[in-house]
């Protein structure tokens, strides 16, 4: 009996013994599980970042470029002795950074690598590979290079990702960079592609020898895709070259497709400014201008529309029939009811053809009081609301949807507005600033850009947009396909339209400035009140009058009239894409010679 246990308890040793065999038998040569966690300890992970996509105008002209750098990585347990004289020579740096960045990455962690050096161009990491450094290697990137020195704001920068963009999204890791604005942010998750990795086989020396498994475990990073946006840089460029020394912005865009051809932000500054290893100190130089050129006019300013407001009034008087184009009202250099509204001197009685033409702002006071006082509503709140609900019809007082992330919505008022500011004491009179554009009112350059599409469509739009391909995808967003109409019906715009190109044609008109021979320019000029100085000279317009190319607001600072500064920049936008030329080099420099003065910003800078 004890014999047999003694076999069995023998038995079972064997067994034991041949579980254990087996087992490291299977881990040492049929797992690679075990190896390759040993491997660890030998194999570096490097991230292949991708070149991010480039952006093209409209024509195929590059805007945004991307060059190869270099980042200098560090893996301090890898370290030994090296030339730190001859490393510093080589990349530009002195000992002591150099020394501070290596006390940086050894508290991070002694066995993941940390930035040294970013940005170093190709001939520094080809001296670099000559050497031996160990521990140092070099990682592949890309920085936006700009060929044509335009667009800043439109465009935007890139910079490196914060802890929010990191919690936010997985894709980040400390040291990437990310777009910050314009269409760098808009479109970041297009242009940035998607990153690969690169395993490599280093020494005990930190030393790499090779790719691991002949790459199998690699991945390739995928490229952002290139995009060609709506711009035209030419016209890019010129109105640009006119803003200078301004305040302001122009937006232009092609009504029958929503494109936006132009947009522009004055003061506005060298997108390469903000690239390299000066952007920092460059960004911040930006960011304390008192007149603020990395602030993007265009759709984050809320303006006063002033007198191009008043075709939406006419309109809305028409559709809710307290107007007709042949009705006649008098001006006697202005609205003499209440605290009254000045006019400046023309013709009088006035249809509303003529109303458009000279700009009367007596006219519109009448045509606002009979949209507000009309009985077929309860009162003066009902009313209210439904102005409220037409002007939104024409892209005010909301965001329009563009590809712009900061697009502002500006502000209409309503009549809750109202009851809540004049403890419900109020009536048509109390807002008649409102028929001219002013008042509460206030929207961006590109709701006013739009209005000029609007008109020149009779009645409807297209989301205004700054792409108009995507090189890897069929189409661009859905949205930006779709008509948007306003609640006019599309016949009460031609009175509007005829007023709009006898301001620009005809003798007594206010735009008449801006006419060009062979160019049906339709026009409406404002001026806008500034209670920070003089008036904002605004003008919007289209060309030409009959299946319109291009629609234009210009938004001057204290620019003062609309047909003084505002006006002659968008006659030679438009004589430039249209004609293809400008032949009036004199109104050129007469225009880039005007001296405005901004004593908002000036106190701001003292």
């Amino acid at each position: 009996m004890g014999g047999q246990r003694v076999k069995i308890l023998q038995l079972l040793t064997v067994a034991a013994f041949a579980v254990i065999i087996l087992r490291l038998f299977y881990i040492q040569v049929i797992d690679s599980e075990y190896k390759n966690k040993a491997s660890n300890n030998v194999l570096r992970y490097e991230v292949q970042y991708p070149p991010r996509g480039e952006i093209y105008d409209r024509n195929g002209e590059f805007l945004v470029q991307s060059k190869e750098v270099y980042d200098l990585m560090v893996v301090p347990r890898d370290m030994q002795q090296f030339d730190t004289l001859m490393l510093c020579a080589i990349v530009g740096i002195t000992p002591e950074k150099l020394q501070a960045e290596l006390d940086k990455a050894a508290r991070y962690s002694r066995r993941l690598p940390s930035v040294v050096m970013k940005q170093l161009p190709k001939e520094v990491k080809v001296k670099l590979d000559e050497r031996n450094f160990p521990g140092f290697y070099t990682v592949y990137r890309t920085i936006r290079s700009y060929p044509r020195k335009i667009g800043g704001n439109l465009l935007g920068y890139v910079g490196e990702v914060d802890r929010r963009a990191i919690e936010r999204d997985s894709y980040y890791r400390s040291g990437d960079y990310i777009g910050k604005s314009g269409m760098e942010l808009s479109y970041e998750k297009i242009l940035r592609g998607e990153k690969g990795v690169r395993v490599n086989m280093v020494d005990v020396h930190g030393i790499a020898k090779g790719s691991y498994a002949d790459g199998m475990y690699d991945t390739l990073p995928d490229p952002g895709p290139a995009i060609t946006s709506t711009i035209d840089a030419r016209l890019q460029a010129l109105t640009e070259e006119l803003l200078e020394g301004k305040v302001g912005s122009v937006v232009a865009i092609e009504p029958s497709t929503g494109e936006i051809l132009v947009m522009a932000s004055s003061p506005s500054y060298d997108p390469d400014e903000l690239v390299g290893r000066e952007s920092g100190n460059n960004y911040m130089t930006l960011l304390n201008n008192p007149r603020k050129p990395l602030f993007n006019r265009a759709v984050m300013s809320r303006y006063p529309p002033g007198s191009t407001f008043k075709v939406i009034n006419g309109l809305i008087g028409m559709q809710e029939g307290v107007l007709t184009p042949d009705v006649r009202y008098s001006c006697s250099m202005g609205y003499t009811v209440g605290r009254g509204v000045k006019c400046h001197s023309h013709w009088s009685p006035l249809n509303l053809i003529d109303a458009v033409q000279t700009s009367c702002n007596a006219y519109f006071c009448y045509v606002l009081r009979n949209i507000l006082d009309n009985r077929k509503y309860s009162g003066i709140r009902e009313a209210m609301d439904v102005w409220h609900d037409y002007v939104q019809s024409f892209g005010f007082g909301t965001t329009l949807g563009s590809d712009f992330v900061d697009e502002l919505k500006g502000f209409v008022p309503d009549a809750a507005y109202y009851e809540n500011k004049y403890n419900g004491r109020w009536n048509s009179l109390t807002v008649i600033s409102l028929a001219i554009g002013q008042g509460e009112l206030g929207c961006t350059p590109l709701q006013m850009a739009n209005l000029a599409a609007i008109i020149a469509n009779r009645g409807h739009y297209y989301i205004p947009h700054v792409v108009k391909e995507i090189h890897d995808r069929d189409s661009i967003d859905a949205r930006f396909y779709e008509k948007h109409y306003t609640k006019v019906d599309p016949h009460y715009f031609d009175p509007i339209v005829e007023g709009m190109y006898r301001a620009v044609h005809m003798p007594g008109g206010t735009a008449q400035r801006v006419r060009l021979d062979g160019l049906d320019i339709c026009g409406k000029t404002g001026t806008a009140q500034n209670p920070h100085g003089s008036d904002h000279s605004t003008f919007m317009c289209f060309a030409p009058r009959d299946n319109p190319r291009i629609a234009i607001s210009v938004y001057i600072e204290n620019g003062g009239f609309g047909a003084t500064i505002a006006a002659p920049i968008a006659s030679l936008i438009i004589e430039q894409y249209l004609n293809g030329e400008i032949e009036r080099d004199y109104l050129v420099q007469h225009i880039k010679s005007m001296k405005v003065n901004y004593p908002y910003y000036d106190r701001q800078a003292r």
